[in-house]
């Protein structure tokens, strides 16, 4: 055993020498932000993941397409007559509705446009068409209470269609396999069918929707030689339809225009040939926004 080096007798007495370990418990990356902030983007993700699966899944296609609309990113437009009215969206601005460009109170000729509804909103002079609904829903109810209150007319209710279209609505009166408008291959209306166009016309005699004739047949052609078509004749019997019409207190000025379309708007086009593809449609358009025309009152007369 080796022995201590003696020590001097004015050397001090050496020290102790201490060794600390020190064992770091590393938290720093348990108790940091950065996770907290990945989690919460991944939440976020799933709420709109689901909330995209539930609207997917309770509405139909108007309403996502008008949705989607709402949310089309590129809604700026130029402006250089007014603040929307004359945009593609046909919305409001979010700058006041006046003329433009160039005020010495704006900054420039953009502005958002704005949205009203799934359709781009109303148009420029166009009136709100739950109105026109309204007085189409009572005009549906009054015309079917008329024809079921008058004998001779009651077999033919089954022959009405009431259809609403982006014209606006219109009413199909059509041929069946027991009954026809007009004598065949002509523009010559039947009692029976002069009569039911009277009493449509007492009941749009009050409106002041304009009217939109349009004269339909099937498909059978005519004989080898003859002059007369189905265009020729579908014309003919819308024009007999609007003479009739008139006589019974329509003025000239509700009728827009008739046409003829032939066989070429069956309203079964799985058979060109069914007899209800003969058939008329009036049909009452949505109204615009100018001033209603003056009509007179329906006639209470049934004659």
């Amino acid at each position: 055993m080796a022995t201590s080096a003696r020590r001097g007798r004015n050397e001090p007495e050496p020290r102790p020498i201490i060794v600390k370990k020190i064992v770091a418990d590393n938290h720093d990356a348990h108790h940091g932000g950065a996770w907290k902030i990945a989690y919460a983007d991944f939440v976020t993700a799933m709420m709109a993941f689901f909330l995209l699966l539930w609207l997917l899944g309770s509405t139909d296609e108007d309403q996502r397409k008008g949705l989607a609309d709402y949310f089309t990113p590129t809604l700026i437009e130029y402006r250089q007559n007014s603040a929307g009215s004359d945009g593609i969206m046909g919305g409001d601005s979010i700058v006041a509705a006046e003329n433009y460009p160039h005020r010495a109170a704006q900054t420039g000729s953009r502005a958002i446009v704005i949205p009203r509804d799934s359709t781009g909103g109303l148009r420029e002079g166009e009136a709100p068409r739950s109105e026109d609904r309204e007085r189409f829903e009572q005009l549906r109810q009054e015309l079917m209470r008329r024809i079921q209150a008058t004998p001779e007319l009651r077999r033919l209710a089954s022959h009405i269609r009431f259809s609403e279209d982006d014209e606006g609505l219109r009413i199909d009166l059509m041929d069946e396999a027991d009954f026809s408008m007009f004598r065949v291959g002509t523009e010559q209306l039947l009692p029976e069918a002069r009569r039911l166009v009277q009493e449509v016309a007492q009941v749009i005699a009050g409106l002041p929707n304009e009217i939109v004739i349009r004269g339909h047949t099937d498909a059978l052609p005519y004989a080898a030689g003859r002059t007369m078509n189905n265009w020729m004749l579908s014309t003919a019997r819308a024009e007999a339809t609007r003479a009739t019409l008139h006589g019974a207190s329509i003025p000239v000025s509700r009728f827009a225009r008739i046409e003829g379309v032939a066989e070429r708007d069956p309203y079964v086009p799985q058979d060109r040939y069914d007899p209800r593809n003969r058939r008329i449609s009036i049909t009452l358009a949505w109204r615009r926004g100018e001033a209603a025309p003056q009509v007179e009152p329906p006639r209470t007369d049934r004659s």
